[in-house]
């Protein structure tokens, strides 16, 4: 762009903050306005580009905890740079803001950037009506670093970087996409639905939707979880599983607790498998060396039983000291506890470890098979007790070996001490999980996702016969349960004060349930896990700033009668759409025998009320979509982009800077202001006891988990951070996530199960 003079430059950036000027009267221009004029006249040559990034890094300066609203500054002179580049790049006139939606789709459909599933399904006439729906006044409701996260890796853009797309064109192909296979007759309603819904950022999609939705590749789900069989064929077929959806941006779980350990027998030879850390060094490299496209390396995260003979080993993985070829660093661990282990703790008893090969080979069941059905009695106690007495009569090998007796409080000490200094393991209660379990008529629940927030039956995918036919091979496999996470989250901060939740849920519902069918997923037994369960993960965000605008102190009993009554809320509402969409669909397949079926599942939550009660009838008579439904992921990227704070968590600080790749961009709690200051205490400064009251509400109310982190100062005491464990898991709290300390450096969150 050629420079303009220094006069005609300054007659524009007047003309540019004489409309900010009016837009954010409560700010004082003077200063800003003062600079700009100098910056002007101090250089010879500057650009309109140029220009508009003073204006932008101006603004962006002065973003503070007295005067937030600057942010909105900055995103309202970054907005008028990106509606020039887009029009730049297709060619039309900058001063409407947008262009032609019909032009976009055809353009980047010739590009190869969008598939060509919206030019086959939508007529010219179609694309041009839901462009009218299209509303540019919605961009003014982001922040700057909101809108900046947004452009920088969501809007399509050409291959060789131009930008193509602008935020509400990005949200309309993402209604459209999903709305794609409804009936014609009501199809353009629902699109406006659901570019009503996410538009006005009352929710969000999950991160591989938000991107990859209308494109021609990647796919739309957020992560998955693999169960890992124990034979070689198993190990490598899963690793290779793993790869493929690494690679199209999944986020990865993965059960290692069916695995022999290390010293365990290899078709009968004694002693000589090497246990499960060299297949965690397998996956390792794989998560490095297989990245998700080309943004960042994969996220895989690994499970592993608390009874299972390398728990020591599996728990030093990530530790910064010892030896290296032990070490797995780009691995997330978690652990797997039952009730009878955190029992044995308290007590201060001892803990049994055992091989899980010589198990199945010598007693003739698996023990992660089992789960105590009620709380101190169940199946699993039983099964364990069983394997104690076998070793103790010689039946399971040598002690040392295959099997071993350390006091409970050890492996906790060493919990705690990898939690202190790498944030991991994550905590999974299998037996709390198992028990709430809506499908436990079809399966078990080993273990939980990257992110802890995904509770659902698993399987692993067998090898029955190998052979060759016509000069080919054949593989004929017994496929598993592959847990398939599709995800989306509702802002609560909008939601809640404008009160649209019944109107949103309806909607969001049938997206999600739409994700199942529109993925192509390149692993064939969780594309038919999907089709079976049909499960979804409504979650939520922005629970901090919601307390702050209605004022309610995060420690309080308020807070926590306030998390009861709006989950319950939610989960009526959630489950109520997902069974008007089986009147209309379908049930899942295997909703017989579920709880769901049965009426259990509201039986076991003492949903006693009228709405209820008849919502429970209507669910036993009619079915519901979704096997599982609710689910709270982490969503950090996502609630940037809504202006507002992730999950269920906490703020870190009132203000805060986020680094970019030469300056720092300013940031502050939403809705910042003398009112509403008083209600943003650090988390680093709550008592975690009252967030795990909090999350205990909450979690009755969610049929899967909810990712929850723990934030401790580093000069928290051993006991005292153990004393939190003990309470999550009495609270009947499913999962935990990072234990986030403040010695430690900033840990990257799980981008796949942002929503």
């Amino acid at each position: 762009m050629e420079s303009l003079t220094t006069t005609s430059l300054v007659d524009y950036a007047l003309t540019q903050i004489d409309e900010l000027t009016s837009l954010y009267p409560k700010l004082d221009f003077t200063a800003y306005q003062d600079k700009i004029e100098q910056a002007i006249s101090a250089k010879e040559n500057i650009t309109e580009d140029q220009l508009i990034h003073l204006l932008v890094l101006s603004s962006v300066e002065r973003i503070s905890m007295e005067e937030p609203d600057w942010t909105f500054v900055a995103a309202n002179v970054f907005l008028k740079q990106l509606y020039k580049k887009a029009a730049h790049s297709r060619s039309y006139d900058a001063s409407l803001r947008y262009g032609s939606f019909y032009q976009l789709v055809s353009e980047l459909t010739k590009m190869g950037i969008y598939s060509e599933q919206i030019l086959k399904h939508y007529t010219k006439e179609e694309l041009e009506e839901l462009e009218k729906e299209i509303a540019p006044e919605r961009d003014t409701l982001f922040t700057y670093i909101g809108l900046l996260t947004l452009a920088d890796r969501y809007l399509a853009k050409s291959h060789s970087g131009k930008l193509y797309e602008l935020p509400q064109e990005r949200f309309m192909i993402i209604a459209a996409t999903l709305m794609v296979n409804e009936p014609k007759e009501k199809r353009l309603s629902l699109i406006k639905e659901a570019y009503w819904a996410i538009s006005n950022l009352y929710m969000t999609v999950a991160t591989p939707t938000l991107s990859n939705a209308g494109k021609s590749y990647g796919q739309l789900s957020s992560c998955f979880i693999d169960t890992v069989d124990d034979s070689l064929r198993g190990i490598y077929d899963s690793n290779t599983d793993i790869a493929t959806l690494s690679k199209s941006g999944g986020g990865i779980g993965a059960y290692l607790g069916k695995l022999r350990s290390r010293g365990s027998d290899i078709r009968g030879f004694k002693g000589v498998s090497s246990g499960v850390i060299p297949w965690m060094k397998q996956l390792n490299n794989t998560a490095v060396s297989v990245d998700q496209l080309g943004q960042r390396q994969g996220a895989i995260s690994v499970y592993l039983d608390i009874w299972h003979r390398d728990i020591f080993h599996f728990l030093a993985v990530k530790l910064n000291n010892g030896d290296e070829r032990q070490r797995t660093h780009d691995l997330f661990t978690g652990v797997c506890l039952p009730d009878l282990f955190m029992e044995k703790v308290e007590a201060r008893e001892e803990w049994y470890l055992f091989d899980p090969h010589t198990i199945r080979q010598t007693l003739g069941f698996s023990l992660e098979d089992y789960y105590d059905e009620e709380r101190g009695r169940g199946s699993f106690r039983d099964k364990y007790k069983e394997c104690v007495e076998a070793a103790n009569n010689g039946l399971l090998g040598e002690k040392g070996l295959l099997w071993e007796v350390v006091p409970a409080i050890d492996i906790f000490k060493e919990i705690l001490k990898s939690q202190l200094e790498t944030g991991t393991p994550y905590m999974f209660y299998r037996d709390t999980v198992n028990r709430a379990n809506a499908n436990r008529h079809q399966g078990m629940v080993y273990c939980s996702n990257l992110c802890t927030e995904i509770t659902q039956n698993m399987k692993a995918t067998t090898v029955v016969e190998e052979k060759t036919e016509d000069g080919k091979i054949i593989v004929v496999k017994e496929p598993g349960d592959f847990v398939v996470c599709n995800l989306s989250s509702i802002n609560l901060a909008k939601a809640v004060t404008e009160d649209v939740l019944e109107r949103l849920i309806s909607i969001q519902v049938r997206m999600l349930d739409n994700v199942i069918d529109l993925n192509n997923i390149p692993v064939p037994q969780a594309q038919i896990t999907n089709q079976k369960y049909r499960s979804i993960g409504l979650g939520t965000f922005g629970w901090h700033h919601l307390l702050a605008l209605k004022e309610i102190r995060w420690e309080s009993d308020e807070a926590i009668e306030f998390a009861d009554h709006l989950y319950e809320r939610i989960a009526f509402l959630t489950i109520r759409a997902s069974n008007e969409l089986a009147k209309e669909k379908g049930a899942y397949p295997l909703f017989e025998g579920s709880d769901w079926e049965t009426g259990n599942y509201f039986v076991n939550r003492q949903y006693t009320s009228g709405k209820w009660t008849e919502l429970s009838q209507s669910v036993r008579e009619k079915g519901i979509r979704n096997a599982y439904l609710m689910a709270v992921a982490p969503n950090s990227t996502t609630a940037i982009i809504a202006g507002t704070t992730a999950s269920i968590d906490p703020i870190f600080k009132k203000e805060y800077s986020e680094e970019k790749k030469n300056y720092k961009i300013p940031v502050t709690a939403p809705d910042l202001s003398p009112e509403t200051t008083w209600y943003y205490k650090s988390a680093y400064e709550i008592d975690q006891l009252w967030s795990i009251k909090q999350n205990e509400a909450r979690q009755r109310h969610i049929d899967q988990s909810i990712s929850f982190n723990f934030y401790v100062k580093n000069t928290i005491k051993a006991k005292d951070l153990l004393n939190l464990h003990m309470e999550a898991w009495k609270s009947n709290l499913k999962t935990t996530y990072y234990t986030r300390s403040t010695s430690m450096v900033e840990i990257e969150e799980c981008e796949s199960c942002s929503s």
